[in-house]
Parts: C-alpha cells; sequence; structure tokens
C-alpha cells in the first residue's frame, strides 16, 4: 500500500523532503519538477508532461533518472500538473501532496488549485492537499474531520469553495462556533487558531477549502 503519491511541479518553493521520505512514498515529476527530483537524487516514479520547461540535456537527464517517462504534445487540454494528480490517482495512495505550484504564475496556481478540488471530489477515499514552505491546503467533503494541532502552522483558515458550507461547527479551536454557515466570499472565518489539542470540523454542506498556514 502506498501511504503517499508527491506530485513536484516545476513552480517555486517546492517542499520536497518533508512532504514525504519514507520507503512507502513514491514521487511524480510534472515537467520541470522531475528534474528537480533527480536532482535531489529521487528516482521519479513518473515524470510526466510536454517538458517544454527543460533543455534536450535536461530531458536526457530525466528520461535516464525516471521508472516511466511519459511525454506528451504541447498543444493538449490538460496541463502536466494534471496529467501528474492522475498519475498519482492510479497509484490509490492514501494521500496525494502537490508541491511547487504556489508562489509564482496565480493562473498557474489557480490551475492547480481547481485541479485539487475536482479529483477531491471524485476520489474522496484519498487526501489531497497543496504545500508549500508556509501553507498547507486541503479541500474537505460534507462530515466530520479531525484536524491535528501542527506545530508548523499557527493559523487555520476556512472557505468555501463552489458554493455555501451549512451546518458548519468548530470545536477545539480559539473561536468555536455552532451550525455556521461560510458563503462564497466571506472572510470572517480567516485567522483561527488550534487550541491546545485536536480540533474537529463538522459540516453537512459543501466544500471547506481549509488553509493551515504560518508566519515563519
Amino acid at each position: 500500500m502506498i501511504r503517499e503519491a508527491v506530485v513536484v511541479a516545476g513552480g517555486p518553493a517546492p517542499v520536497i523532503a518533508a512532504a514525504g521520505t519514507e520507503s512507502d512514498t513514491v514521487y511524480i515529476g510534472a515537467d520541470r519538477g522531475a528534474l528537480r527530483l533527480v536532482r535531489l537524487g529521487i528516482r521519479p516514479a513518473i515524470s510526466v508532461g510536454d517538458f517544454d520547461s527543460v533543455t534536450k540535456e535536461e530531458f536526457a537527464e530525466i528520461a535516464a533518472s525516471s521508472r516511466r517517462v511519459i511525454r506528451v504534445e504541447e498543444e493538449k487540454d490538460e496541463t502536466d500538473t494534471e496529467l501528474a494528480l492522475a498519475g498519482a490517482v492510479r497509484m490509490n495512495p492514501e494521500v496525494i501532496t502537490l508541491t511547487g505550484v504556489t508562489g509564482g504564475r496565480l493562473d498557474h496556481s489557480q490551475s492547480a488549485l481547481h485541479a485539487v478540488y475536482r479529483m477531491q471530489k471524485k476520489y474522496p477515499g484519498i487526501g489531497f492537499r497543496i504545500l508549500d514552505p508556509e501553507n498547507e491546503l486541503r479541500f474537505l467533503l460534507p462530515g466530520t474531520h479531525v484536524l491535528e494541532k501542527s506545530g508548523a502552522y499557527r493559523y487555520i483558515s476556512f472557505f468555501s469553495f463552489g458554493g455555501p458550507v451549512t451546518g458548519m461547527t468548530l470545536k477545539g479551536f480559539k473561536y468555536e462556533v455552532e451550525q455556521a454557515k461560510i458563503l462564497p466570499g466571506t472572510t470572517m472565518f480567516t485567522s483561527n487558531e488550534p487550541g491546545s489539542g485536536e480540533g474537529t470540523i463538522s459540516f453537512e454542506t459543501g466544500i471547506c477549502l481549509v488553509v493551515r498556514s504560518t508566519d515563519a
């Protein structure tokens, strides 16, 4: 059983070592993200993309060090990151971590966010997250979720994504609520803080975007 599949893209600020270092973790490189992995001494299980952001010599380096290379045409409907995520899903891991997609071009960041949103809805049995040095983003489906306290992330914020979140109850946080509603565009659930232990969030309908952040 694969515990975690780490998809590394070519944008700024990837978190690779912290994202997964155990033997049950596999790595997938999306375009130039594959070169990052190779040069860190990590052999990608899959390297996928049109590889328009690497030179001929760099692509040869990727090909020589990857278990599998999937090279696609530049003109395509999916982004390289989406193709890498699809490859990760086929491995059926418990968690898929996407890194190297924030801090640069906003269109690429938004594209990655929407791709993860769509896949979390389609594959509810897999936990998806986006990770960079200062933030962790997750989408939660209706139900009850335990959010363990993490020393790395002091702040935690909750947003609706794609529609209202209804019947939300927060327990174990600095600011607790009962049966609240998060409407699109609402900012009132920004910068909450965990309590001394684990916290729980439960809600009845909608998709909740959870952002954990640090000021470090």
